[in-house]
């Protein structure tokens, strides 16, 4: 009969019920370490650019992540190559304890700064939206492109 077999010298049945229960359960756990070790890989970066009246006003770059959702971010970075302001001004927004709170606010120079701004370089978590804005000091700076790039982590 499947599943059973006879052992030498005994008359008895021994089931492998148990040996089959286990080793499903080592796939089972084996599925589940796998699908947390895929995670480590990252998700597919992000990036892109956007447009808009920089000096007129703080202006939305980019929102990364979910609400809900938890993630890891490794890297931001904006890109401020077709900017001429002197005081370019990077903040960062997320919900703390139901209300978006400033979390971080840089000032950087067009002119005299590299052109790549690592916003974040290091890993945050994150259990909802990050937003980035951007604002110029320099009328020059309206409607020119600002490119950011990132990449999460699902955790």
């Amino acid at each position: 009969m499947p599943g059973k077999f006879y052992v030498e010298n005994k008359a008895e049945k021994v089931s492998l019920q148990a040996i089959e229960y286990a080793l499903t359960d080592i796939g089972d756990k084996f599925d589940a370490i796998k699908i947390q070790t895929d995670k480590l890989a990252g998700e597919t970066p992000g990036e892109g650019s956007a447009i808009a009246d920089w000096q007129l006003a703080e202006t939305n770059v980019v929102s990364i992540g979910t609400t809900g959702t938890r993630n890891k971010i490794h890297d931001l970075t904006l890109s401020i190559h077709n900017l001429i302001g002197s005081q370019i001004t990077v903040r960062l927004y997320k919900m703390v304890n139901g209300t978006e709170r400033k979390i971080y606010e840089q000032n950087f120079n067009a002119t005299t700064d590299p052109p790549g701004l690592p916003i974040i370089n290091g890993s945050w978590a994150i259990h909802g939206i990050l937003r980035a804005t951007l604002q110029s000091n320099d009328a020059a700076d309206n409607s020119k492109v600002v490119d950011y790039d990132f990449m999460l982590e699902a955790m």
